[in-house]
């Protein structure tokens, strides 16, 4: 079937990107769904940094790559052999599958899926192979999803169903920035009661992070980020301080968990200066691979402190998300005020650089 996508043609190209644009809006011809895969109608995608860091350069992808991987959408079609799922039901795309059956996937989501890992890496589907092309030739997948477009081919174990209640723009959030910083909170950090929580990179996965640790109630809840409207959003959103990391710096406060979600080396010293004796770093930004930071092994000791690397929130996707799902339905976590704005495919490398400015938290594209 023939459908419209944001085609990254080229890594690397300057900015600002709705100048030079590396993402084209184009047609491209989709496949119908294999065996264990789906057709899915996608009704909604977020922005996120881990699309911006294959547009930039900071991780590198094969191209042509149809983008996106914070995506929801309803099913309007089965492979041989998927039972599980309807359709016309509405799913929320994860962005890591899991095969249920490596070492990693028996890790209880605090290892990433090895083969999940690989057909990422690779620009294909978990079961192997590619559903899109674009004038006879191959276009590569973003990691297992491809939600910038108008439909997607998914393999089953890379959506997870939940509630015509939930809006999409609601669930396509849920998929990766709730997941993330939800899960570096709760799945990582595994705090105890009245400890206080500081979140440092206020982007859409830390602000998750601050809205799951608001909602769980925990301690205080603390937010750093050098952006004054940021800080702002934070403190509506019910943290107790915020401050930037001059400010932290100065005043010296520490924190029992602190979660990074900037991805840049100076980001995660200061998360780790900031963590408490006791206390638990967890880091969950992705910042460019050459990247380096310099701590302290002696405080660690001295400290009795712990470091954790958490991808995609530790989270068990099939697990966690109808959990979200339903802290939204109870008022709980209120994810719609992740969304700083909606916009259409064709502002796509716009939303590009307001991503990279830092103006934004969840730009979601809509489709009719």
């Amino acid at each position: 079937m023939r459908i419209r996508g944001a085609v990254l043609e080229e890594i690397g190209r300057p900015r600002p990107f709705a100048d030079s644009r590396p993402i084209s809006v184009c047609d491209l011809e989709l496949d119908p769904p294999g065996p264990g895969e789906l057709l899915v109608r996608i009704e909604a995608a977020g922005l996120c940094h881990s699309d911006l860091s294959v547009v930039d350069g900071n991780r590198v992808r094969p191209v042509p790559m149809l983008l996106g991987h914070e995506a929801a959408g309803r099913v309007e079609a089965r492979g041989a052999g998927v039972s599980d799922v309807a359709v016309g039901d509405r799913v929320v795309m994860t962005f890591l599958p899991r095969c249920g059956e490596c070492a990693g996937c028996a890790a209880d989501g605090r290892m990433p899926c090895s083969a999940g890992s690989a057909a990422n890496n690779e620009g294909v589907l978990l079961g192997g192979g590619r559903r899109l092309s674009r004038g006879g030739d191959s276009v590569h997948h973003h990691l297992g999803v491809s939600g910038f477009a108008t439909h997607a081919v998914v393999d089953r174990r890379s959506v997870v169903t939940v509630g015509d209640d939930v809006p999409p723009e609601i669930a396509a959030v849920l998929g990766c920035a709730v997941l993330t910083g939800g899960g570096a909170v709760l799945n990582a950090a595994h705090p105890a009661p009245g400890d206080s929580i500081m979140v440092v990179g206020l982007g859409g996965v830390g602000m998750a992070a601050v809205l799951a640790a608001v909602s769980l109630g925990y301690g205080d809840v603390i937010g750093v980020d050098a952006m004054p409207e940021k800080l702002s959003t934070a403190t509506e959103l019910g943290a107790t301080a915020v401050l930037t990391p001059t400010e932290l710096a100065a005043r010296g406060v520490r924190a029992d968990v602190v979660v990074e979600a900037a991805g840049n080396a100076r980001a995660f010293e200061t998360a780790v200066a900031a963590t408490a004796p006791g206390g638990t770093t967890v880091t969950v930004g992705l910042p460019s691979p050459d990247a380096r930071s310099a701590i302290s092994p002696l405080a660690l000791v001295a400290e009795a402190r712990t470091i954790v690397g958490s991808y995609l929130g530790s989270a068990v996707p099939s697990r966690d998300i109808p959990i979200y799902a339903q802290m939204w339905r109870e008022g709980r976590l209120p994810v719609e005020k992740l969304v700083s704005s909606c916009i259409t495919l064709d502002e796509i490398n716009r939303g590009m650089d307001e991503l990279a400015d830092g103006h934004a938290i969840r730009q979601v594209v809509v489709f009719d």
